[in-house]
């Protein structure tokens, strides 16, 4: 009876609905019996998106996008409220495992080569999808709210501010006024809530109504290159031949990897925490360090290693040349070979544009071009000692600010040259000209100090490299 009711009841919301005719088709459709591991990054993109959208609902509920409660709803969430670090944590790491998906997931794409025909439009919508993404995730970066996001997005208005005639109205559109503001937290809050998911809804929903089109591309076959005139028709017959259903044989493989990166995204943001948040935003003072997130690092190193008469080339010329040239890839070569065996430029180039993204990445962690506002008094076990003349010295070396771009013994800065061995190769009287006077990118100190501390920071410098002469054994003579 009951059974009959349940029955009943499912197939009069099937008949509304038409779950039987819409879904089940899709969720049965057949797919190449030799799509598997390979296959399942791109529905991890889709995963770690709806781990997105799940905590930042959650989020949104405390969070407030707009004037000075904004920093303290971020510490409210973060350090008070039920299950806030975590959601919080969630919501960071999942747009890392987002980006990172989709482009593990845009690679072996193009490592298969299955943007060639009929495919062409799932690799521009993929493409579209993954610029949404990076944007998504820069938007995110401001809704901290603290002194890094703050710059980061006072540096990308100035960026934008030198495309050529639209410059200054596009920057005045990122910043929603002249300056840093309560309006621009809350276009960036819309931007990042409701346009950008937006976009990524109806491109994932363009790119799913592709792939049930085109079908899953089967694994490379060296002996099968891409011809438009007869692939589809092979295509269809090697599919109903070989091919099996996607759920359950393959979709499987896509459900235990979803559930891992999860996992994953859960595990961090348990046992590692959310991002710690920088002290407030404050636009007046210039002791910040704005670091972009690590997957925009890379663009950083290089804007860095720029002489600056190609600066603004760099900053507007390498986005616009990156997603012109992906975009229209399939449009380039969209027949012949697949298999990267015969496509050896292919295997280069992500080898060489991985090898290129993890030095720019680290160089770009590095920042040696930047002061280091951050740093630290110099321990006793490298001034040698933890009083006197120089330790005063050490001390000022940190109190002038000359530590924020001098490394000594592994401590400082690394805008200036290293100071660890200076006592070798500098006499007093070149150190006194040095620090009164100023260098290159070095500000002149004899107006800001005294001759007193003067005396004591070269006493010390001098010590630098200098190995401490031994002192005079006690006489034994009777």
């Amino acid at each position: 009876m009951s059974n009959n009711f349940v029955t009943r009841t499912w197939n009069w919301i099937d008949n509304r609905i038409g779950f039987s005719d819409y879904i089940v088709p899709l969720m049965v459709h057949l797919v190449p019996d030799n799509a598997r591991w390979w296959y399942i990054f791109g529905s991890a993109t889709l995963c770690a998106f709806i781990v997105q959208v799940f905590t930042g609902v959650c989020l949104a509920m405390s969070y407030v996008p707009g004037g000075e409660e904004t920093y303290q709803s971020l510490k409210y969430i973060t350090d008070t409220a039920p299950l806030g670090s975590i959601l919080r944590g969630m919501h960071y790491y999942g747009a890392s495992a987002m980006v990172m998906m989709a482009v593990i997931h845009m690679v072996q794409v193009y490592m298969h080569a299955t943007y060639k025909y009929p495919r062409e439009m799932n690799w521009m919508s993929g493409v579209v999808l993954l610029f949404v993404v990076l944007g998504m995730a820069f938007t995110g970066q401001l809704l901290r709210w603290d002194a890094n996001g703050v710059w980061s997005v006072t540096v990308a208005a100035e960026m934008a501010g030198r495309t050529p005639i639209i410059g200054p109205t596009l920057a005045h559109f990122i910043l929603g006024g002249e300056t840093v503001g309560g309006s621009t937290i809350t276009r960036f809050f819309a931007m990042h809530v409701f346009i950008m998911p937006a976009l990524i809804f109806a491109g994932i929903g363009l790119h799913m109504l592709l792939i049930m089109r085109h079908g899953i591309s089967e694994m490379p076959d060296v002996n099968d290159p891409v011809d438009p005139e007869t692939y589809k028709e092979a295509y269809e017959k090697r599919i109903h031949k070989t091919g099996v259903p996607f759920w359950p044989d393959a979709m499987w493989r896509d459900m235990i990897f979803s559930t891992l990166i999860v996992g994953v995204i859960l595990g961090c943001s348990i046992f590692l925490g959310p991002p710690a948040l920088d002290p407030p935003p404050n636009p007046s003072s210039i002791n910040a360090n704005p670091l972009p997130d690590w997957y925009f690092l890379w663009y950083f190193a290089v804007l860095s290693l720029l002489p600056p008469q190609l600066e603004t080339w760099v900053i507007l010329g390498v986005p616009t040349i990156g997603f012109i040239v992906l975009f229209f890839l399939p449009l380039i070569s969209n027949k012949g070979h697949r298999a990267p065996s015969k496509r050896p430029w292919a295997g280069g180039t992500v080898i060489f544009g991985f090898v290129a993204f993890l030095v720019l990445t680290i160089y770009g962690y590095k920042k040696p071009w930047s002061p280091d506002f951050g740093v630290k008094e110099l321990p006793a076990s490298v001034v040698g000692t933890d009083h006197g003349p120089l330790a005063e010295g050490a001390k000022l070396m940190h109190i002038k600010g000359c530590l924020y771009c001098h490394d000594i013994g592994g401590y400082g800065g690394h805008r200036g040259p290293e100071l660890t061995e200076i006592g070798k190769l500098l006499t007093r009287d070149d150190l006194i000209i040095r620090i009164n006077n100023g260098g290159h990118n070095m500000p002149a100190f004899a107006s800001s100090i005294s001759d007193s501390e003067l005396q004591l920071v070269v006493d010390f410098l001098l010590t630098r490299g200098v190995e401490k002469e031994p002192e005079n054994p006690k006489s034994t003579t009777p």
